[in-house]
């Protein structure tokens, strides 16, 4: 079993949003084979709060706009430090870069095939990494963890 079509489609145009939005370490995966609920993940980050609802808004308007599709739900809005896209055949997570580094993710699905991803979001990969890096020369590592 492989991701359909339209799951590479939503993957697709959901990682160019937050690509779009500057996301950091922006990675899909294909979970078709060890999951039933949905056939795969995408996963990014953003520094702060702000920056993860801004990802999340663009993701959810450019699927709804150019795809058609909306969220079953929706989690984690109140805090923005993780929110959860539910589209049934993707799941989206999109995370305060603390969450990410802290529930890391990809070790649970390293073991599945990872997806091929537009230009733009296969260049975000190392993006948090540069960001706590260059806060930690500014006198101050801004809540980030490397």
């Amino acid at each position: 079993m492989t991701a359909t079509d339209r799951s590479v489609e939503l993957i697709n145009a959901a990682a160019q949003a937050a690509a779009d939005k500057l996301a950091h370490d922006i990675i899909a995966y294909d979970v078709s084979d060890v999951l039933s609920i949905t056939d795969a993940f995408l996963l990014a980050s953003a520094p702060n709060d702000r920056q993860v609802k801004s990802i999340v808004d663009e993701i959810e308007e450019r699927l709804n706009k150019d795809l058609g599709a909306k969220p079953v739900r929706r989690e984690g809005d109140r805090e923005a430090r993780w929110v959860l896209l539910d589209y049934v055949d993707i799941v989206v997570h999109v995370q305060h870069s603390e969450e990410r580094v802290f529930y890391a993710l990809e070790r649970l699905w390293k073991d599945c095939p990872q997806l091929e991803l537009p230009a733009d979001a296969e260049a975000t990969r190392g993006k948090a990494e540069e960001y706590a890096q260059a806060q930690a020369a500014n006198g101050g590592a801004g809540g980030e963890l490397s």
